[in-house]
């Protein structure tokens, strides 16, 4: 069986940047396994699948070793597809997903995703933290996804060197690291998931849910210019309306092609 593929830099505009997804459309979902094998293959931080229902899709989203809830740059990588490929007359389309309907639509800017806002609480400062991170953290919030480590300023985010085995150890879902910005940018953050198949990810969507709301209560304004200090880099524009998260950004196409299984 041969099934199409694409693979996209997202969260940039530039290829080489941003954060690599794959999207393969489908007739059916494939078995879990099969979906699993792929994503593994594929060695991405994410492969996301696509299958059409009604006039919108529903949308998985597998790392190497494990289906997530939520996606953020899958998402857009798919919205990309979608827009720009299989149905190039729309300017939106609606996702049916485990974290509720996403909707991303056209704008002079890029592409708006709407996202579901996430809170963080603060705890006490968690053992191990700054071992595995090699940083002394100013503060630690948790919620049931991630742990969110704040730092005193975006160099020492830019120069973390993090332990991975000891970073899969902190929280099994994903450990976000974050600072004030610089040149310009409201705040930076890095994104490590080791636990899950990806030790560093390059632009993370979902980690935006939780920034965008920290952050807007910090600095007293809703609307952000957020870069993921990553390797390859990526940059996003975050607005927080109500309980949602609205991230605008760019996708780039590398590579179209089929697979066979």
């Amino acid at each position: 069986m041969r099934l199409p593929i694409y693979q996209l830099d997202a969260f940039t505009a530039r290829r080489f940047a941003g954060n690599p997804a794959a999207v393969i459309p489908l007739q059916n979902f494939l078995p879990n396994a099969m979906l699993q094998a792929i994503a593994a293959e594929n060695d991405l931080s994410e492969t996301a699948y696509l299958v059409k229902e009604g006039a919108g899709y529903n949308l998985r989203w597998f790392t190497p070793v494990c289906e997530v809830p939520l996606c953020g740059h899958g998402t857009l990588a798919s919205a990309a597809v979608v827009l720009d490929r299989l149905e190039p007359a729309r300017d939106e389309v609606q996702f049916h997903t485990a974290s509720g309907v996403l909707t991303v639509k056209r704008s002079a800017d890029g592409l708006v995703m709407d996202l579901p806002a996430s809170q963080v609480e603060r705890v006490e400062l968690v053992a191990g933290v700054a071992e595995a991170l090699g940083a002394q953290p100013l503060e630690v919030w948790v919620n049931d996804r991630f742990t969110l480590v704040l730092l005193a300023d975006a160099a020492r985010v830019r120069a973390l060197t993090p332990k991975m085995e000891a970073v899969a150890g902190l929280d099994p879902h994903g450990v976000i690291v974050t600072a004030p910005g610089d040149a310009g940018l409201d705040f930076v953050s890095r994104f490590f998931a080791p636990a899950m198949g990806v030790d560093e990810d390059p632009v993370t969507g979902s980690a935006h849910c939780v920034l965008a709301p920290f952050w807007a209560g910090r600095l007293g304004r809703t609307v952000l210019r957020a870069h993921q200090a990553s390797r390859r880099g990526g940059d996003l524009t975050c607005r927080l309306v109500a309980d949602r998260v609205e991230l605008v950004g760019q996708c780039v196409f590398y590579m179209e092609g089929t697979v066979e299984v």
